[in-house]
């Protein structure tokens, strides 16, 4: 019997009251792009260049970081932003160069966020400073979604990670200022072709310096260095 009228003969359609759509993604990253906007803010009213380092885990972010403040400590005064999901290796890395540095643990997340850097920026001396280096979670897929108020975007691969990262995880090329190959004094021993690697890098990105480098024997640090001057 039908609940509705008591009619024994026909039966009633159920109606379906449509799922409610939340858009969580965009509600995330629209909120993470206002941050994003007051750091940017923040910095340029300390006259302060920020650059957001992504690569994967290994790629030799931290001791990049640590021979360019090195290199550079007679013109720039650098600060560091570590992204770690865990512990404070890299911070501890840093501070024997006597660069303030900020270590920030994401607690599992895959990637720095706008909120999570502007609460970074607040535990440096910004009146002291003239760039601060980003290192973010090492990963090649979610940094690049996130944007933290830098005004540059670096992207790092090692020479043993292979020259089809960008076939791979094109969006991280697409998105940066320069790719920086790292541990070039591998190339020798290592099956990575530099110039096909460079020619997939400028399909993507056509304005984007690819500059090898060995920060452990300083090969290819001149032409980094020039470019974070020019650029900060």
């Amino acid at each position: 019997m039908c609940d509705t009228c008591g009619c024994e003969e026909h039966t009633h359609a159920q109606e379906v009251t449509p799922p409610v759509k939340i858009p969580v993604v965009q509600k995330i990253l629209g909120a993470n792009a206002q941050a994003a906007e007051n750091n940017r803010e923040h910095l340029q009213t300390h006259q302060i260049s920020m650059f957001n380092i992504m690569a994967s885990p290994g790629a030799g972010k931290t001791t990049l970081l640590i021979a360019t403040i090195e290199a550079l400590r007679a013109k720039k005064h650098i600060g560091v932003i570590e992204g770690d999901v865990a512990s404070q290796i890299d911070a501890e890395k840093i501070v024997p160069t006597g660069a303030p540095v900020v270590q920030i643990n994401t607690g599992g997340g895959c990637h720095l966020d706008a909120p999570m850097v502007h609460q970074g920026l607040h535990s440096l001396p910004l009146a002291e400073l003239d760039l601060i280096l980003v290192e973010n979670v090492g990963n090649l897929i979610c940094p690049v979604a996130f944007d933290l108020g830098q005004s540059r975007k670096v992207a790092l691969l090692s020479v043993p990670e292979g020259d089809d990262k960008p076939y791979k995880y094109p969006a991280i090329f697409e998105a940066v200022d320069v790719v920086v190959v790292t541990k070039a004094d591998l190339l020798p021993y290592l099956d990575f072709d530099l110039a096909a690697f460079g020619k997939l890098v400028h399909g993507l990105n056509p304005d984007a310096p690819v500059i090898p480098l060995s920060a452990k024997t300083g090969a290819g640090m001149a032409v980094w260095l020039d470019w974070v001057e020019k650029n900060s």
